[in-house]
C-alpha cells in the first residue's frame, strides 16, 4: 500500500488531552461567524479506529469491506485503508479512488447491481475480479466484458417485520440461482460465492438465520455444477451500536460455525458502512432566514392542534439541505436531531419549529416539527451522526458547495494506531498539533474533501 494520496489537500488535527471536539466546533463557529458563516463538518477520524477495534473484538474473523458510497472523503478512505479494511465500490470513480490508495484489487469488490459495460471493462483492466450479480442479463453483460470475473450471487432476503417494503428490490430467489448457474456454466463464468444484505431497519434478527441457511443451499447447489465457492458476503445493515453488533454476532456465529466452518475454506466478509462513519462526523449549519407561520400548516396531517394560539411558530432556513449534506433525507428518516449551539436558559420557552434547506424547494425540508428556543438569523445548529450518506459525490444543484471538513484525532487514538503498527511516517505528515488552548488558524489547513 502506497499510503496517503499525494495530492489530497487536507490535514488532521491531533488533539491535546485538554482539547475536545466540542472545543473544535466552538472555535470553528467563531471563525466562520467572522468569515462567511459556511456550513462545516468536524470529523473524528479516531472514531474509525475505535470502531475497527470494536469490530475486531466482536466480529473477527469476518473481514469488513467498507462501502465507499457511504462517505468517500479522503481522510476516511485513507484511515480505513491504513487499517487494512477492504472496499466495496459501486462505480468506476469509487474504484479509482481506492486504487489511488494502493489498495490491492483482491481487497476491492464491485457491488453495483446494475453495472455499465464500460465500468465492467474498467474493473477487468484494473484486475478487480470479484463482483455481484442477481440476474441473467447482468451475467451475460459481465461474461462479454470481464472473462475473468468471479461472481457472488446476490440472493434476496425477506424482512416481513420492517416498516419498509420487503427487501426484494435487488437479489435473486433460490429457484433462480439454479438458472443463473446453468447460464454461468454455458458462458464459462466463475461463481465463487453468495451475497445477501439485511437492512439496518430490520428488527428481527431471525432474518439472518434464514439468509445464512439460504446461502448454504446455494453453496450446495453450486457443488452440483462444479463451482468452487469460497466467499460469503453478509452485507451491511450495521448501525454502529456495539449492542447491535453483539446481538447480530450472537445470532449468526453458531450458524456460521455449522454451515461455513473454518475448515471449509469459506471466507466470510461484510459491508459495514454506517457502522464506521455515521457517528464520526458532526455538521454545523447556520440559520439564514426566519419566518413566523401558522401552527396548523406546520403540523403533520392527522395530528390535532394542542397549543395556545398566542404562541409563535417558527420556520427556519439553514445554509445546507437535501441537495447537499441532508441528501439521505429524501429516501429515509433523519436519524439525528438538531442541537442549538448558543447557550440558553433551562427554563427558556420552546416553540414549535421546522427546518428547511436553502433551495426554496418543497422537498428541501430537513425537520418537519421540533421544539427549539427562539433563534435568530446567524445562530448555529449542530447535527450529530452525519457521517453516512452525506459525504459522497457532490451535488450540482443550485451551485451547491460541499461544506469544509475539519479532520481531528485524539492522541489516545493515534497511540492505538501506533501500537497496532499502522501509523507510518507518511501518515504522520498529515497531522498537526492542536493544543488545549485551541487556535486552528486559517481554513487552508483543512480539506474541502472535493
Amino acid at each position: 500500500m502506497k499510503g496517503f494520496l499525494e495530492d489530497a489537500n487536507y490535514s488532521i488535527g491531533l488533539l491535546d488531552e485538554g482539547a475536545t471536539l466540542a472545543d473544535v466546533i466552538d472555535n470553528c463557529i467563531y471563525e466562520h461567524t467572522h468569515t462567511g458563516k459556511k456550513a462545516f463538518y468536524v470529523g473524528d477520524l479516531g472514531k474509525l479506529v475505535r470502531n475497527n477495534i470494536q469490530w475486531q473484538n466482536v466480529m473477527a474473523p469476518i473481514k469488513p469491506f467498507y462501502p465507499v458510497r457511504c462517505n468517500s472523503t479522503p481522510g476516511v478512505l485513507e484511515i480505513l485503508g491504513t487499517l487494512g479494511i477492504g472496499f466495496a465500490c459501486s462505480s468506476k470513480s469509487e474504484m479509482a479512488l481506492v486504487q489511488d490508495l494502493g489498495i490491492s484489487p483482491e481487497n476491492i469488490i464491485y457491488t453495483n447491481p446494475c453495472k455499465q459495460a464500460s465500468q465492467i471493462k474498467y474493473a477487468a483492466k484494473a484486475g478487480i475480479n470479484i463482483m455481484t450479480c442477481d440476474n441473467d442479463v447482468e451475467l451475460k453483460k459481465i461474461s462479454r466484458n470481464h472473462p475473468n470475473a468471479k461472481l457472488l450471487l446476490h440472493i434476496a432476503t425477506e424482512d416481513i417485520t420492517a416498516d419498509e417494503e420487503m427487501n426484494m428490490k435487488f437479489g435473486t430467489t433460490l429457484k433462480n440461482c439454479r438458472h443463473l448457474m446453468e447460464c454461468a456454466k454455458e458462458l464459462g463464468v466463475q461463481i465463487v460465492g453468495v451475497k445477501f444484505h439485511i437492512s439496518s431497519s430490520c428488527k428481527d434478527l431471525q432474518t439472518y438465520i434464514h439468509a445464512i441457511s439460504d446461502a448454504r443451499c446455494v453453496f450446495d447447489m453450486a457443488e452440483e455444477f462444479g463451482f468452487k465457492m469460497n466467499m460469503l458476503d453478509i452485507g451491511g445493515g450495521f448501525t454502529g451500536s456495539e449492542l447491535q453488533l453483539e446481538e447480530v454476532n450472537h445470532v449468526i456465529r453458531p450458524l456460521l460455525d455449522v454451515y461455513f466452518p473454518k475448515e471449509s475454506g469459506v471466507n466470510v466478509i461484510a459491508e459495514p458502512g454506517c457502522y464506521y462513519v455515521s457517528s464520526a462526523f458532526t455538521l454545523a449549519v447556520n440559520i439564514i432566514e426566519k419566518k413566523t407561520v401558522e401552527y396548523d400548516k406546520l403540523l403533520p396531517s392527522g395530528v390535532e392542534q394542542t397549543r395556545n394560539d398566542d404562541e409563535p411558530v417558527f420556520t427556519y432556513y439553514i445554509n445546507d439541505g437535501v441537495y447537499g449534506s441532508f441528501a439521505s433525507k429524501l429516501s429515509e428518516k433523519l436519524n439525528t436531531v438538531p442541537e442549538v449551539h448558543k447557550k440558553y436558559k433551562e427554563d427558556e420557552p420552546l416553540f414549535a419549529s421546522s427546518l428547511w434547506g436553502p433551495s426554496c424547494d418543497e422537498l428541501d425540508q430537513i425537520v418537519e416539527n421540533c421544539l427549539l428556543p427562539e433563534l435568530s438569523v446567524g445562530d448555529w445548529l449542530i447535527f450529530d451522526n452525519m457521517g453516512s450518506g452525506t459525504l459522497g459525490e457532490q451535488s450540482t444543484f443550485n451551485d451547491y458547495q460541499r461544506p469544509l471538513i475539519y479532520y481531528m484525532m485524539s492522541f489516545s487514538d493515534w497511540d492505538e494506531m501506533q501500537d497496532a503498527g499502522i501509523a507510518s511516517d507518511t501518515l504522520m505528515k498529515n497531522f498537526f498539533f492542536v493544543p488545549s488552548c485551541i487556535q486552528l488558524g486559517s481554513e487552508d489547513r483543512f480539506s474541502t474533501a472535493a
